[in-house]
């Protein structure tokens, strides 16, 4: 680990305006960022520790939405009572995610933040263009099981490895967050970019902004909802697959639809293909399949990851069966 300076930060502007110099870089619960610093990928000649801030509410809203703020723990948020009622798949995404020792440290704002775990990019021995611009990408002609179908380019195939996020991606969230130049909300959908030809760049944040808290808007069909996780064990192990689902059903007739796949994206991958094709179409499993295929139509798959393709398919139709039962 390469030397740095330690600032601890009291209240929110002290924190974008240390954000606006040198190379440096925030930290709260450092779940995912000390590792990354240990293994010199991360080299900030400063941190600023933002756990003094105020941004640890979790707010219902009058319209049935909820705020959450960015340092909420992942553990506090999943066992909210409002959140297990009102968006119970985001509670089990939460809970499916790492080891509570881990839950109780790691934020949701760092959860945001949470960069791949390609083992390409831990390993610095390897050639990895998300780590070093220019250098290549030792995973696509390398050990790709793990890797990414969808939202891949030929500079990068790493998957994107939060649980939260997908769950984030189906209720269509938006993040809000504040930098020199004032507030700014960013769609969910805006927030985390395609590799392309610059993996390098994974999110919409600029150097001096904060995130201060998340917001879900209203979505009271999202009361029946489901996070299914596949993996290779039963905890502490990231995706094969993943798929966040809420459905309205009215008399066997689907009125509204949220899907969003994890393990198999770039980026945490909601599918308005597959919910469109959901909408007025009859709540069985031919129809589910129907939208597992338009899901998983664009995915381009690798040496060791093709299974992917129909392991996502069969976890979305499982989710969507489950998610019908509740109904």
């Amino acid at each position: 680990m390469e030397p740095f300076k330690l600032i601890r930060v009291q209240d929110n502007a002290a924190a974008i305006q240390s954000a606006g110099t040198g190379r440096s870089k925030f930290i709260a619960g450092g779940t995912n960022m000390l590792d990354l610093m240990k293994l010199n990928i991360e080299t900030p000649s400063k941190v600023i520790d933002i756990n003094k801030l105020p941004l640890y509410k979790i707010e219902e809203l009058p319209n049935g939405g909820v705020r959450i703020g960015a340092l909420v723990k992942n553990s506090d948020l999943s066992y909210n009572p409002y959140i297990k009622t009102h968006f119970p798949l985001l509670s089990e995404a939460l809970l499916s995610g790492a080891s509570p020792q881990l839950r109780n440290m790691a934020s949701v704002g760092g959860n945001l933040m949470q960069r791949t775990r390609c083992p390409y990019f831990y390993n610095t021995d390897f050639a990895c263009n998300k780590r070093l611009p220019g250098s290549g990408c030792a995973a696509i002609s390398g050990y790709n099981r793990m890797n990414a179908v969808l939202g891949t380019s030929d500079k990068c195939i790493a998957a994107h490895p939060s649980d939260m996020c997908v769950a984030l991606a189906a209720l269509g969230a938006v993040i809000h967050v504040l930098g020199t130049k004032g507030i700014r909300t960013i769609p969910f959908s805006e927030f985390h970019l395609l590799p392309g030809q610059t993996p390098h760049l994974e999110h919409n944040l600029r150097q001096d902004e904060l995130i201060t808290h998340i917001e879900i808007p209203a979505l009271p069909f999202a009361a029946k909802s489901h996070y299914l996780k596949v993996r290779d064990r039963a905890s502490y192990e990231f995706a094969l697959t993943s798929a966040a689902v809420a459905l309205d059903v009215q008399n066997g007739i689907i009125k509204g639809a949220r899907i969003a796949l994890g393990g198999v994206g770039t980026k945490p991958w909601r599918s308005l293909e597959a919910e469109k094709a959901l909408i007025g179409a009859p709540a069985n499993t031919d129809t589910y399949k129907k939208a597992a295929d338009l899901a998983l139509a664009s995915a381009k798959p690798y040496k060791d990851n093709a299974f992917k393709v129909e392991l996502a398919k069969r976890t979305l139709v499982r989710a969507l069966k489950t998610v019908e039962g509740l109904s």
